[in-house]
């Protein structure tokens, strides 16, 4: 598996692994709204201080993400975004990989505070993000 800076050439595929993921719990995406950040990754990401890397696997098919979106440099105050998995790939060490990226990117940068926001219904991933020292507040 290939680790690597995504493109705005990426939106498609982006765009069909997340839908994938909304779709196991009955949503549907929103480029024209929520989701209209996928459609612009650079200008969205890395034109406004963050990163946003995609996981390849053998066939240069794009399987999984993650982003970084400063929210307060100044405060030091940082989001973690996108982080998406194919369901076959969950529980096998690449979501960690994601995560460890996103942790090193904010360390190399300075932030001192994330803010992680996920859906209620993803219970797997919360137990997942609390191994990170994340602590739900209900918000």
């Amino acid at each position: 598996m290939k680790l690597r800076h995504a493109t705005n050439e990426d939106s498609p595929e982006l765009i069909a692994l997340i839908d994938t993921v909304y779709r196991e719990y009955g949503e549907v995406m929103h480029t024209a709204g929520a989701d209209s950040d996928l459609l612009d990754i650079k200008g969205r990401y890395s034109g406004k201080g963050g990163d946003f890397v995609v996981l390849q696997d053998g066939e240069n098919t794009i399987v999984g993400c993650h982003a970084t979106l400063p929210i307060d440099a100044g405060t030091g105050l940082l989001t973690f975004r996108r982080l998406y998995l194919e369901k076959s790939l969950r529980g096998s060490g690449h979501g960690k990989r994601l995560m460890d990226w996103a942790v090193e990117w904010a360390r190399e940068k300075e932030y001192r505070q994330v803010e992680f926001w996920s859906d209620t219904r993803f219970s797997a991933a919360h137990r997942f993000f609390e191994t990170y020292g994340f602590e739900r507040t209900g918000e």
